[in-house]
C-alpha cells in the first residue's frame, strides 16, 4: 500500500493573501522604491545574501522544497501562493525580502590603489548582472552604474548577478557627479571607444583607475568622452562592429587585473 506524504499546514495557503499581493507589488520598481525593499528568489541566492551579512526582513518558503525555518521571519507558504508571487513562470520554493542597500557614491569606502568599474547607460538587467559578476571576479573596489535605465534591484538583475549584488560595493549616479567624485579621489578615468587610437593592452591600467564602458546602443556619452583621461579601443577584425557591453567590460576589467598582478 502506498502512503502519500502529508501536506504541511501552511501559514499562508491562498494566492490572494495580502502578503502575497505585496510581494507581487515588490516585483515592480515603483513598489520597491516606495518601501526601499527588494526580492531575492531561490535558496541559492538567498544563502549567498545571508553569507554576506544581509538580514532578511521577510522569508516565504515551501517546507517541502526548502528549509528556512531557522529564520525567525520565515513563513511557510503554499506552492500556489509562491508561484503567484514569483516573477518567473515557476517558483523556486523561496522568496525573501531584503532592505535595499545605500547606492550613493558617498557610501563607497575605497582602499588604496582602487579599481573602479563603471557602466554607462546600461539598458538590460542581464548586462548589469553580468557586469557585477565581472566586478566581483576581478576584485573591484566598486561598481558604479551611470545614468542607468535599469534598477539594480530588478529581479532579473538580482538573479543575473548570481550574488555579486551582495558582494560588490555598488553606487548609481549621473555622470557629472561621478566625474567630480573621481577627480576628488584622484582616480584616472579610462573609457572604451571604437574611435580611440590606443589599443587597450597598450594603456597603463595600474594605479588608482576607473574603467568605463558605454551603452551598446549609443556608446559613450559626449560628457564621458570629453572627461576621460584616456580613450582605449578593443580592436575588431570581423564583420561586426561592436561587442555586447558586458563582454567589452570583462575584456577591459581582466586586462586591468592582469596588469595590476604583474
Amino acid at each position: 500500500m502506498r502512503y502519500s506524504r502529508p501536506m504541511p499546514a501552511y501559514e499562508i495557503s491562498s494566492p490572494n493573501n495580502e502578503q502575497i499581493k505585496r510581494l507581487v507589488d515588490l516585483r515592480d520598481r515603483r513598489g520597491r522604491d516606495a518601501e526601499r525593499l527588494f526580492l531575492v528568489e531561490g535558496a541559492r541566492l538567498f544563502s549567498r545574501a545571508i553569507a554576506f551579512g544581509l538580514e532578511p526582513v521577510e522569508v516565504y518558503y515551501d517546507p517541502q522544497r526548502v528549509d528556512a525555518s531557522s529564520h525567525s521571519v520565515a513563513v511557510s507558504t503554499s506552492p500556489k501562493a509562491l508561484e503567484r508571487a514569483s516573477y518567473r513562470s515557476r517558483s523556486e520554493g523561496l522568496i525573501a525580502v531584503f532592505k535595499q542597500m545605500d547606492l550613493s557614491l558617498e557610501s563607497l569606502q575605497l582602499p588604496d590603489n582602487p579599481l573602479i568599474l563603471i557602466g554607462e547607460g546600461i539598458e538590460k538587467p542581464g548586462n548589469l548582472g553580468a557586469m557585477l559578476r565581472t566586478a566581483d571576479a576581478v576584485g573591484a573596489a566598486a561598481f558604479v552604474a551611470v545614468d542607468s535605465r535599469i534598477d539594480p534591484f530588478n529581479p532579473n538583475a538580482v538573479r543575473a548577478s548570481t550574488g555579486a549584488l551582495f558582494t560588490v560595493p555598488l553606487a548609481t549616479a549621473d555622470f557629472a557627479s561621478v566625474d567630480a567624485w573621481l577627480k576628488r579621489s584622484d582616480i584616472r578615468l579610462i573609457a572604451a571607444s571604437p574611435d580611440a587610437e590606443t589599443d587597450y593592452w597598450k594603456a597603463d591600467l595600474t594605479g588608482p583607475v576607473a574603467i568605463l564602458v558605454g551603452s551598446e546602443a549609443d556608446g559613450l556619452s559626449a560628457g564621458a568622452t570629453q572627461a576621460a583621461d584616456l580613450l582605449v579601443r578593443i580592436p575588431m577584425s570581423g564583420v561586426v562592429d561592436s561587442l555586447n557591453s558586458s563582454v567589452a567590460f570583462a575584456v577591459l576589467a581582466f586586462e586591468t587585473l592582469r596588469q595590476r598582478s604583474v
